[in-house]
């Protein structure tokens, strides 16, 4: 999910984006979908039956940041190759079903570095297609996104990625592997560590996150135009992936 600060109320309602607020009060969008990592999750687990076949044994860090940062060798669009990670449905984009299917063109560029960075891209798909309503219908902006959770655990190949789907930078800290578990941790931590009268923002700026190390990954253009060539293939094969629904029981 996003979640993006507002500076002012939405114009318009929209059944895509829940609106909450931060634990001080500050109106926050958010855009949640409802798959992510969980079929590049099963993706990575086949290759690693296979290598486990063929007589290997790779430690899971290893298979996860070998397989994920060829992402980055892929073409700029994944080749032409189409995925769609749905393990449940997905409300973005009209489904209450789901099924995990892969697909290409006889003339796709069919690779390894492209399936996987077809995986990661397709993992961000029903996300952007929300996010693009706050950016295109509603205007706003953004200055950075922070990004933490999983899809940033295998570094430097989830940031540029995120940034490549929202055309915006995004930084992580070297916590960014950790969830929303960690968050209420430190939530539960201000609570008994705030001196008297200190604001939540002021606690994390001065207690948790001063002198973290980070870095800023700025959207490189190709990657960004790459994304929003997939992005339309995307959109325009949801039938395919209601076909599958519609054809596919168990």
């Amino acid at each position: 999910f996003a979640m993006l600060v507002l500076e002012k109320e939405l114009s318009a309602v929209y059944p895509e984006i829940d609106l909450v607020t931060t634990p001080e009060g500050n109106l926050v969008a958010m855009v949640h979908s409802n798959n992510c990592t969980s079929d590049y999750d099963a993706w990575i687990g086949l290759f690693g039956e296979a290598v486990k076949a063929l007589g290997f044994s790779v430690p899971k860090y290893q298979l996860y940041d070998t397989l994920l940062g060829l992402a980055l060798q892929g073409e700029p669009d994944g080749g032409g190759l189409l995925a769609y990670g749905y393990v449940s449905g997905e409300h973005i984009t009209g489904f209450t079903e789901g099924r995990p299917l892969f697909a290409r063109m006889p003339g796709s560029v069919f690779t390894l570095a492209n399936f996987m960075r077809t995986q990661l891209f397709t993992s961000l798909g029903a996300l952007h297609a929300g996010l693009r309503i706050l950016l295109d219908k509603e205007a706003v902006k953004v200055d950075e996104i922070r990004g933490h959770g999983g899809f940033f655990k295998t570094q430097s190949v989830g940031q540029p990625i995120m940034a490549a789907a929202t055309g915006i930078p995004v930084s992580v800290l070297e916590t960014a592997g950790e969830g929303g578990a960690w968050g209420i941790a430190l939530l539960a931590a201000y609570r008994a560590r705030q001196s008297r009268g200190q604001s939540l923002s002021d606690y994390l700026n001065t207690q948790v996150f001063r002198g973290k190390t980070g870095s800023v990954c700025q959207p490189d253009p190709s990657d960004v135009a790459g994304f929003a060539a997939f992005f339309t293939r995307y959109m325009a094969g949801l039938p395919i992936e209601q076909a599958a629904v519609d054809h596919l029981r168990g």
